[in-house]
């Protein structure tokens, strides 16, 4: 089980990441909250940000980066988002471009509007 105070605090009973055999990082989904008021941030866009941020610094804390992300899964509660998220996500994969699937979904706590969760391994 991995946590760190540099993402939001899990929503429910489970840990922001787990790490399998010292090396693959699974980072839970993260939804667009603010690590520091522990709220959603407004809107698709700063949503979509403070989701890859979360993740971002989830992995800096587990002695990894972007750039070590294997594959990523969004959710969205509405597929017509698809191109405003891609335009933002691609800010954040601009080297790496990780395997990844995008999913419609009914709604999402905290009525966010994307979720993302990730799998990377660590740098050596």
């Amino acid at each position: 089980m991995f946590n760190t105070d540099k993402g939001p605090k899990a929503i429910g009973p489970y840990s922001q990441a787990t790490i399998f055999n010292d090396n693959l990082i699974f980072v839970s989904g993260q939804l667009g909250i603010d690590p520091k008021t522990n709220q959603l941030v407004e809107g698709l866009e700063n949503q979509t940000h403070q989701s890859l941020m979360n993740i971002a610094n989830i992995l800096y804390d587990a002695n990894s980066t972007l750039d070590c992300v294997l594959k990523t899964t969004i959710l969205l509660t509405d597929m017509s988002h698809f191109d405003t998220v891609n335009k933002i996500y691609e800010q954040y994969f601009n080297k790496n471009k990780p395997a990844r699937a995008t999913f419609a979904v009914k709604q999402l706590p905290k009525s966010g509007l994307i979720e993302i969760e990730a799998v990377a391994y660590k740098k050596n």
